[in-house]
């Protein structure tokens, strides 16, 4: 099994901060490339940040380029998404997933967090 779990959602304001979390398993945490997309009503899911496939660089959306970071704490099991100069465009259901990779043109995942909602007002 497979779980997924984020937190940190919530309401911010426009140009600041926010954390979300996602905790795995051990075994999860070792294995898969875990990384975030994010779907904002009435749009598609989006692609927000992952490990490239060698693990040495990572890939990000281009919405959010330059404004979030990611990183991991092995101890806890957990990686961070760290949501800098937030937007209202940034507002969204924000997923952790696992497993991501690159088919075709899209990055898709094995995997999925239930999500967490942030919501950046204006």
């Amino acid at each position: 099994q497979v779980q997924l779990i984020e937190s940190g959602g919530g309401l911010v304001q426009a140009g600041g901060s926010l954390r979300l979390s996602c905790a795995a398993s051990r075994r999860t945490f070792s294995i898969y490339n875990i990384g975030w997309f994010r779907q904002a009503p009435g749009k598609e899911r989006e692609f927000v940040v992952a490990l490239s496939w060698s693990g040495t660089s990572t890939d990000w959306g281009d919405s959010v380029k330059g404004r979030f970071t990611m990183s991991r704490d092995n101890a806890k099991n957990t990686v961070y998404l760290q949501m800098n100069s937030l937007k209202s465009e940034d507002t969204a259901v924000y997923y952790c997933a696992a497993g991501i990779r690159v088919r075709g043109t899209q990055y898709v995942a094995d995997y999925w967090g239930q999500g967490t909602q942030v919501t950046v007002s204006s």
